[in-house]
């Protein structure tokens, strides 16, 4: 990572200082998690959470909003996240779950489960936009939250690099529909795909239901 100069490094203390703003707010709780998700747009692939409770004092420069970031520095701080955390865990909710129970659902599920998966129990959530039903730990739902709390940031980066480096897994796999580049979105290149091959299993059926009936159209 290129050395900063003392003013952009002073500068963007300041930065994360304001994106501190909750961790603040909630300093009475001795393990406040962040909570966000990856992957609740695309027609294929997991919706994939992330759960993340950092150290008060823990120091991470550039944490963002994972969409802010370049693929190169997400995958920077997705390491320093793992190694700088009071305790990490992802949570997923695969294609199949999600035609059964619907996309929202899903999610939640998704952000249960990372929740469950932390080596430390929090005693307080900050979530990206949501209040997730089934928990019972107090929670603090703040709206675009990944790029106003550094929990909420590290969660969202830890999300969505998991679910990319899934998707490139899943690309080799399945290699006809492109989903090292489009990671599952509905890009036209991957809407073409589905209509020349159809479906593969890690497809969402319930978000893709016009595609393949216009294939099964054409095959008629």
């Amino acid at each position: 990572m290129r050395k900063l100069s003392e003013e952009k490094l002073a500068a963007e203390r300041e930065r994360l200082e304001q994106m501190r703003e909750y961790e603040h707010k909630y300093s009475s709780y001795s393990a406040i998690c962040g909570i966000d998700e990856a992957g609740r747009g695309p027609f294929a692939g997991p919706v994939v959470a992330g759960a993340v409770i950092l150290p008060a004092d823990c120091e991470i420069l550039f944490l963002n909003d994972s969409k802010k970031l370049s693929e190169k520095r997400r995958e920077e701080l997705f390491l320093e996240i793992q190694e700088k955390a009071a305790a990490w865990s992802v949570g997923m909710a695969d294609a199949e779950e999600i035609d059964q129970i619907n996309i929202l659902q899903a999610t939640y599920k998704a952000m249960r489960r990372a929740v469950a998966g932390l080596s430390t129990a929090p005693d307080l959530l900050l979530n990206d936009a949501v209040i997730i039903p089934d928990v019972d730990i107090c929670q603090v739902k703040i709206i675009k939250g990944d790029a106003k709390s550094v929990s909420i940031a590290a969660a969202s980066i830890l999300a969505k690099v998991t679910r990319d480096h899934l998707m490139k897994e899943y690309d080799s796999r399945y290699p006809e529909y492109g989903f090292a580049k489009h990671k599952g979105y509905g890009t036209a290149e991957h809407i073409a795909a589905i209509r020349r091959q159809g479906p593969c299993p890690i497809h969402r059926k319930t978000f893709i239901t016009k595609y393949t009936k216009e294939a099964e159209g054409k095959e008629a």
